[in-house]
């Protein structure tokens, strides 16, 4: 039997039901899944955590499920090299606040500019990752795309009034988006802390971490970020209905093509990510 699916590249064979950890921001609810945290006051102290600690190159992703108007700024998300029942308080912002104390490196989500043109590329056109391949690929380690993407139901103009609509990508902070935090290793013993929005790994936006102690998932629902639930990643080969939405997004033009096509209605659906 053929091993190609793999070759050259490691796939994370399973990760255990993950959700957030009971330490967490004043202002924060979790649900009694432990996989839904809401910010029920102001705009900040919605710092939470991942129950456990995580595995490398193990993905752990949440999806916006609300936004409040209002306010400025968006999710932050990074990891932490620190036990979270180490807190005695919390601090009130991931950033500056929890990255000032050390031992933790924070990116903050925005609409644009996210990604991380690594030091080898001087053309950041390049690094565009190519969408249209099942996995995502970081490094060594492979996560089929199944549930990296969604997507909202489009208004009747979407697709003039917003550019990214044609390339089948939510905005960062739009709701529905599902942004991830993973660590990949590095040789030298230090890992690299990559952020994955929407199918897309950003690059390595914090290098040189130690891989000495266990690092956890900083989740900081902040600002117009109301609330996000933990997608539970299952790992192994794409679905049938996966690589067949893969071959019909390769032969349109854009999102809305998809509409015109003699195929049943919730495979329409399935192949625009609703």
């Amino acid at each position: 039997m053929s091993s190609e699916p793999c070759a050259g590249a490691m796939a994370v064979q399973s990760q255990p039901f993950t959700g957030f950890h009971r330490v967490h921001g004043t202002n924060i609810r979790i649900d009694p899944t432990e996989t839904q945290a809401t910010r029920v006051e102001s705009f900040a102290n919605g710092i939470c955590f991942s129950r456990d600690p995580l595995a490398p190159g193990q993905l752990f992703l949440v999806e916006i499920e609300e936004k409040e108007l209002g306010w400025c700024g968006h999710l932050r998300v990074g990891l932490i090299a620190r036990d979270p029942r180490s807190f005695d308080i919390l601090p009130e912002y991931s950033l500056p606040d929890l990255v000032n104390q050390g031992d933790s490196w924070i990116f903050a989500i925005t609409r644009n500019h996210n990604r991380v043109v690594p030091e080898e590329e001087e053309n950041a056109s390049t690094w565009r990752k190519d969408l249209a391949e099942p996995y995502l690929k970081v490094g060594k380690f492979k996560i089929p795309r199944d549930k990296l993407i969604a997507r909202s139901r489009p208004g009747r103009f979407s697709h003039i009034l917003d550019d990214l609509y044609k390339t089948n990508i939510l905005p960062p902070t739009a709701r529905r988006s599902r942004i991830g935090v993973l660590y990949e290793p590095q040789a030298d013993g230090t890992c690299h802390m990559h952020i994955v929005i929407n199918g897309e790994d950003m690059g390595a936006s914090a290098r040189g971490i130690p891989a000495t102690l266990p690092l956890y998932a900083v989740i900081d629902v902040f600002a117009s970020t109301k609330s996000v639930r933990v997608i539970q990643l299952e790992y192994g080969f794409p679905s049938l209905q996966t690589l067949c939405r893969l071959v019909i997004q390769k032969h349109v033009v854009h999102r809305l093509a998809i509409d015109w096509l003699d195929l049943p209605q919730l495979l329409k659906n399935f192949c625009k990510y609703e």
